[in-house]
């Protein structure tokens, strides 16, 4: 095992140090139930010799409740170990899962945008699984098994050294053997994860967006390309179950080749009186201890390998930072007033080129400022950059006159509201929907929001009500009524700050309606950034800012623009015809 190696199994095992208690008890315990398993053998060789040899059946009378006894300890103490085994294991997986996702929720929008969901949950999930027997079961047995070893050697060369030598010649073949089929082993256990992680992106994708799936009757497509994934993590865990396969059999074909040598040899210093057939036996259940022993370790070995392949990939996922660092020494938000400035922001996506350009603005609070443009002008770049999902690549934004990355991150977010265009709703009811605006918001509070914001009346037709589920991403209610539950949810968590990213471009006539009324009733007295496709709905706006190529073009009120005429007043002329001829 490399530096690296181990260092990364220390650092997989700290995570069972809350649970080294336990684990020690579980140790205590199975040194006990292996004191138990090596008296045994002692027993049956005494019970063979009275038996055969001595013909005296007082001894055989006393041997046996002893025996029971034997096996009654061992049977107690190996229950304990293993609760206390499973116990510890169980609860080292359940943090490192905490862990991880605990961390995971800290990265930046560009690090999800860069890894797809499946590969992430594949990691939370079956890559933790796989370690577990490490942090528990393994642990334990690396202290125990070679003290088992240790002391059935000790009492083999006490019985016979001659036949104890027999058994220790294996010993050199089976190590180098473990320690090559190991290291492939643990290659292919990465190789195997990251063959399944391809498999779950891949199924969640497809299964997230299943009704494009059907709309395209591409359903056999689909289900042939995941059986294809599927097809090349099968063939990698086959190449891993070979060489498991050959690591087994080929260590206990050693070790009991050792076993032939010693009944062969064993059997010759009977015959010449040399040992009693008791200890001959009692030898040979030893040599079984010790094969179950090697075949143990072996397995731990191998139990190893793949969890070092598993955890490489967890850990890789704990060291990511995020590229949003907090100050050192954040500089506490006073109550807010809204005041945004951007001065001379620049933003560009890695090596995609500049996406935003010498942007410079000021909302005033309360104000309402829409920012259209033609498609891919920059206008949700922009207002991305206000709660911090990236950072500005040059220039600053500030806040009341302080710059956002002085800020504590989740104290600048907690400030702002944003409803997007496709509301995302959790799989609850549609009361911890609109609670997750403020989690200690009571029931009347939930209700006062959703009446304002137009939502009250169809929550009230449903059978349950505010407790009616909504189905994973809300696929239960309309996009209109997804919009007013959306609205609701801000409107609890009472911002300073507003973000509406185009939230009314994909309504019909009606819930638009309804959905602008609740926006009004939302944006009243709040620093506002509109989002608009639809350049009707932003006329009474403050003011609106035209984007082109990530540059202002064009600032001013609506009548201003069109008389300035430019970009704006073409692509409000460009609509008018078009709703016009629709």
């Amino acid at each position: 095992m490399g530096r690296q190696s181990f260092q990364q199994l220390r650092r997989l095992l700290a995570y069972a140090r809350p649970y080294l208690g336990g684990l020690v008890v579980a140790g205590i315990a199975s040194l006990i139930s292996t004191g138990f398993n090596l008296f045994f053998p002692q027993l049956v060789g005494r019970l063979i010799d009275a038996s055969f040899l001595e013909a005296n059946l007082g001894q055989l009378n006393r041997i046996l409740p002893i025996l029971l006894g034997v096996f009654a300890g061992q049977a107690i103490f190996t229950g304990i170990q293993n609760y206390l085994v499973a116990r510890s294991g169980e609860s080292v997986v359940a943090e490192l899962r905490k862990s991880l996702y605990r961390h995971l929720l800290g990265l930046s929008s560009n690090f999800f945008e860069n890894n797809r969901t499946g590969d992430i949950t594949s990691r939370l999930t079956s890559d933790i699984s796989t370690v577990q027997s490490v942090v528990s079961t393994t642990l334990v047995q690396v202290f125990t098994v070679p003290i088992v070893l240790v002391g059935t050697l000790a009492i083999l060369f006490f019985t016979n050294w001659k036949l104890s030598l027999l058994i220790l010649s294996v010993v050199p073949a089976v190590a180098l053997i473990a320690r090559y089929l190991g290291r492939q082993i643990r290659q292919m256990s990465k190789a195997f994860q990251d063959q399944v992680a391809k498999a779950n992106a891949h199924a969640e994708e497809t299964l997230s967006g299943v009704r494009v799936v059907q709309s395209f009757t591409a359903e056999n497509h689909e289900a042939a390309r995941y059986g294809d994934l599927i097809q090349d993590s099968l063939k990698v865990a086959l190449q891993r179950a070979r060489m498991s396969a050959v690591l087994g059999p080929m260590i206990f074909f050693s070790i009991f080749t050792a076993l032939a040598l010693v009944l062969w040899y064993g059997g010759r210093l009977v015959a010449v009186k040399e040992i009693s057939p008791g200890v001959l036996l009692t030898f040979v259940l030893y040599t079984f201890n010790i094969a179950g022993t090697v075949g143990t370790l072996t397995s731990i070995f191998a139990q190893v390998q793949s969890a070092l392949g598993a955890s490489s990939r967890i850990f890789e996922l704990l060291d990511t930072q995020t590229d949003l660092p907090e100050p050192e020494k954040p500089t506490p938000l006073p109550q807010v007033k809204g005041t945004v400035q951007f001065e001379e922001v620049g933003f560009s996506y890695g090596d995609r080129g500049k996406v935003l350009e010498n942007i410079s603005l000021t909302a005033h609070p309360g104000e309402v400022i829409a920012i259209v443009g033609p498609s891919g002008a920059g206008k949700s770049t922009l207002v991305s950059l206000v709660p911090r999902f990236y950072d500005v690549t040059s220039g600053k934004i500030l806040l009341d006159g302080m710059d956002l990355r002085d800020m504590e991150l989740q104290n600048l977010r907690g400030h702002i509201g944003i409803v997007p265009q496709e509301t995302l709703l959790f799989s609850g009811s549609i009361s911890e929907n609109i609670q997750y605006g403020r989690l200690q918001a009571g029931e009347n509070e939930v209700l006062e929001a959703a009446k304002a914001a137009n939502a009250h009346e169809f929550i009230s037709r449903f059978p349950e009500g505010y407790a009616t589920v909504v189905g994973e991403r809300g696929v239960k209610l309309s996009g209109g009524q997804r919009q007013r539950i959306a609205i609701a949810r801000a409107l609890l968590k009472n911002p300073r700050l507003l973000i509406l990213d185009e939230a009314t471009s994909s309504l019909d006539s009606e819930s638009e309606s309804l959905v602008q009324e609740a926006l009004n009733t939302l944006m009243q007295g709040r620093t506002t950034f509109v989002i608009a496709h639809r350049l009707s709905t932003v006329r009474s706006a403050d003011r609106i800012v035209v984007l082109d190529q990530g540059k202002i073009v064009q600032e001013g009120r609506h009548e201003d623009l069109l008389e300035q005429g430019g970009l704006y007043k073409d692509l409000y002329e460009l609509q008018f015809r078009n709703n016009t001829q629709a």
